[in-house]
């Protein structure tokens, strides 16, 4: 749009000589070409002329017509391309009626360069406007929409991963609870502590199991004088039972981690 200004310079031409190039809508009534000009007559109070686009790519005309009055970089040209892709896109219009490869085509902008646009898009959106109003050129913006996606791509194989090591964690960073950092540190929290864990269970079988298993056909428990027991551990009926009970069931866990 032109400013204030230059908008008040075109609602006066108007007046004096009328409007030169009528305001062109497509079939349906869609401005395509000649904002400035309806505002300046909408200014001027003057009633606009309107005239219909009959050719079969509505969206190129738009591009085109607009693009020529201005001096735009083959990177403006091909952010604004790539912004026009995705436009149609979102308009439920099949890829094969979007404007860009007759756009590259009619401006000379390569496919590569639109390409390359495109990823800004997707990947770099808010650099979108600063490209096509000059600010920063594509290269710089595409280089920044590459290492944004190099980013996104890692975080996604992250997620993957630690949905395939803990299912309860990626759900957390799914729903906002948790951050991916964050979820990993408590992952290596739990890894750690479940080292621990086995560490000290498996000293104490070791220092449990085999002396039971020696003890077998000794006649070790008529030595038992409960005037040596260590405090807090006296053996009863009851607590042998229980540990029968507990070398039964470590006996099948055993048999099943090995059938596994």
């Amino acid at each position: 749009m032109l400013d204030d200004e230059e908008l008040q310079a075109l609602a006066e031409s108007i007046t004096e000589h009328g409007l030169q190039h009528p305001i062109v809508l497509d079939a349906n009534g869609r401005l395509l070409d000649g904002r400035n000009r309806l505002a300046a007559c909408e200014l001027a109070g003057v009633k606009p002329d309107f005239t219909t686009y009959e050719g079969k790519d509505a969206n190129a005309y738009a591009f085109l017509v607009n693009a020529r009055r201005r001096n735009l970089t083959k990177g403006q040209l091909a952010m604004i391309a790539a912004k026009a892709g995705s436009l149609g896109e979102h308009q439920g219009r099949s890829p094969s009626e979007q404007p860009v490869r007759s756009l590259s085509e009619q401006t000379g902008v390569s496919l590569g360069r639109i390409g390359q646009a495109s990823t800004v898009l997707r990947h770099a959106p808010d650099l979108v406007e600063s490209v096509i109003s000059g600010a920063i050129g594509l290269t710089e913006a595409y280089k920044t929409a590459r290492e944004n996606k190099a980013q996104a791509d890692s975080a996604e194989s992250q997620l993957a991963r630690l949905r395939a090591e803990d299912p309860e964690l990626a759900d957390k960073v799914v729903d906002g609870e948790l951050t991916l950092p964050g979820a990993w540190a408590e992952r290596k929290e739990r890894a750690e502590e479940e080292v621990r864990r086995r560490k000290v269970a498996t000293t104490f079988l070791c220092e449990t199991v085999p002396p039971l298993a020696q003890a077998r056909g000794t006649g070790t428990a008529l030595l038992y004088d409960p005037q040596f027991m260590l405090t807090g551990r006296a053996i009863t009926a009851e607590v042998i039972d229980q540990a029968i009970e507990a070398l039964t069931e470590m006996a099948q866990q055993w048999r099943e981690s090995e059938a596994a």
